[in-house]
């Protein structure tokens, strides 16, 4: 990595972090489980926004198995926006001519 070039585009460097942030807190991710079943809508701020179950989930798959569905579309959404979030930060310093760090 370029220390020199990235400490003299400093500015530009912080500028474009802050846009690519504010456009990944914009966007949505969505994760699935259950074969659609259990459907979990996040934000790029990785906060859960919304979950929706299908109608008669419980009597299709029994309670038991409702909090592993849960967990398995929250997951999926989540790891979706961090996915984008480092594939973004680092388009940011490929676009200035750098190494982008170890995301």
């Amino acid at each position: 990595m370029d220390f020199l070039k990235m400490f003299k585009d400093a500015g530009k460097i912080q500028e474009q972090l802050r846009e690519r942030q504010e456009e990944l807190e914009a966007m949505t991710f969505e994760g699935q489980s259950g074969a659609g079943m259990v459907k979990v809508v996040a934000n790029g701020k990785q906060e859960i926004l919304r979950i929706v179950l299908e109608e008669g989930l419980v009597e299709k798959v029994g309670e038991s198995m409702l909090p592993e569905l849960i967990a398995g579309a929250v997951n999926e959404a989540l790891k979706k926006a961090r996915e984008n979030a480092k594939t973004g930060m680092m388009k940011v310093f490929e676009d200035l001519g750098l190494n982008p760090p170890n995301l």
